[in-house]
């Protein structure tokens, strides 16, 4: 048996973890959708389906109205609307189209 007593703890580091390379932005997810209205997005449907417009409003069920809207199937431009409004349990995600 070795009666020598244990050896320190490394010193700790009170500095924030470094952020993932791929993290421009903070903040919540409030904040980006907030951040969004009024510009460009992607919205992918659960189906793989994707709506590119100007986001004009949204709620809290993620119900959005989008102007300018064109559906996108494949990578292909399938569909051209004015105004589409996409039903929240259909959505996927929400992506910024343009820099916010």
């Amino acid at each position: 048996m070795d009666d020598s007593p244990p050896p320190p703890p490394p010193p700790e580091d009170h500095s924030p973890p470094p952020q993932p390379p791929s993290a421009t932005h903070t903040g919540s997810p409030t904040d980006f959708l907030k951040g969004v209205v009024g510009k460009r997005v992607i919205v992918r449907l659960t189906s793989g389906v994707d709506y590119r417009g100007l986001l004009s409003c949204l709620d809290g069920y993620m119900n959005i109205a989008l102007e300018q809207t064109e559906e996108h199937v494949d990578g292909r431009v399938t569909n051209r609307y004015g105004d589409a409004f996409i039903r929240g349990n259909n959505v996927l995600y929400i992506s910024a189209a343009e820099s916010i």
